[in-house]
């Protein structure tokens, strides 16, 4: 999907979120001079049926939308894949509604440059990133491929919102179904990537993390889905897994890495390619081995630890901080 490369595609998580408030212009437009590959928008539902980019249909702590007293009585507390989450959900928002909104930091402690530019970027469509990878192709000479997470779209259509549909319609108007395509489209949920599957031809990645299920699959587990006969069946319909960093370097208690599993070869030898996620720079996700002192905040070597996944064959790595991976 993306020129040849000896060493892992860099995927910009949710752009270089490490630098700029996540899901923004200036987060995607850094990760793109940094060298990405490709960058990552997480999708949400307006109340209106438009696709806009936030980690969460929750708002409340990536905007200033608490600031906005007209919108205070739309504070609620729903049930989000069986969790109870209490905010301001983009499903009760027009996205007229959602553009009054401006970005702010998620991880204000973890993050405090970046928490500086809080307030100057707008809530993104899904429309707003490919136009960003699109531009950023013809000005670089480079092709940037996107990946977006549909998030919870069993959600969404519980409420009358076709996520599926409006994934389509909008990589359909700028011809990106086919199989050569720069583009991944990711899910934890199995249903959206099988029905995907038989409506266009662009890649599809099984996202998967070391506990739990999806969500739409209440009898299966991700331990399941990460044996040998679980990757051969995610090969029907996909052709990436996207595994949290614990599914193939473990960590013990005292959050020290240890031996390798064998996803990796496992899922080669099903004819799957293997994305690692999320790698950011922080003592806080790090193991022990690759930590900086004791400040969570504290940058480790993350290029140290991301060095242990490439020597692993892995295809391709999430990270927040795109110039350290590259």
């Amino acid at each position: 999907m993306t020129p040849d490369h000896s060493a892992p595609f860099i995927i910009a998580h949710r752009g270089a979120s490490g630098e700029r408030p996540e899901h923004t212009r200036a987060a995607y437009e850094r990760a793109i001079e940094q060298g990405a590959d490709i960058i990552e928008p997480d999708l949400v539902m307006t109340r209106d049926g438009h696709l806009v980019v936030r980690h969460e249909n929750e708002i409340g702590s990536t905007t200033d939308v608490a600031e906005h007293t007209e919108f205070a009585t739309r504070r609620a507390i729903r049930l989000i894949d069986g969790i109870e989450v209490s905010g301001w959900f983009t499903e009760d928002f027009t996205l007229d509604e959602l553009k009054r909104l401006k970005a702010r930091e998620r991880l204000p402690d973890l993050r405090p440059a970046s928490a500086r530019c809080d307030g100057q970027e707008d809530i993104l469509r899904f429309e707003d990133v490919i136009q960003i990878a699109r531009e950023a192709s013809q000005r670089t000479g480079r092709v940037i491929g996107i990946a977006p997470e549909l998030k919870h779209p069993s959600h969404f259509a519980a409420l009358g919102l076709d996520m599926e549909t409006a994934v389509v319609g909008g990589l359909q108007a700028h011809g990106l179904t086919g199989a050569e395509a720069p583009v991944i489209l990711q899910c934890f949920e199995v249903g959206p990537l099988e029905r995907l599957s038989r409506r266009i031809d662009t890649p599809l990645l099984q996202l998967m993390t070391g506990k739990g299920g999806p969500f739409d699959r209440p009898d299966m587990a991700y331990a399941q889905m990460a044996t040998p006969e679980g990757l051969k069946a995610i090969a029907t319909y996909a052709s990436h897994v996207g595994v949290e960093t614990g599914l193939i370097l473990p960590r013990d208690a005292e959050g020290r890495s240890t031996t390798p599993t064998r996803l990796i070869p496992d899922a080669h030898e099903a004819g799957l390619k293997v994305v690692v996620w999320t790698l950011r720079a922080e003592n806080a996700f790090l193991p022990v081995e690759h930590r900086s002192g004791t400040n969570p905040a504290n940058h480790g070597d993350m290029a140290g630890y991301l060095a242990r996944f490439r020597a692993l064959g892995v295809d391709a790595v999430f990270t927040d901080f795109p110039a350290l991976a590259r």
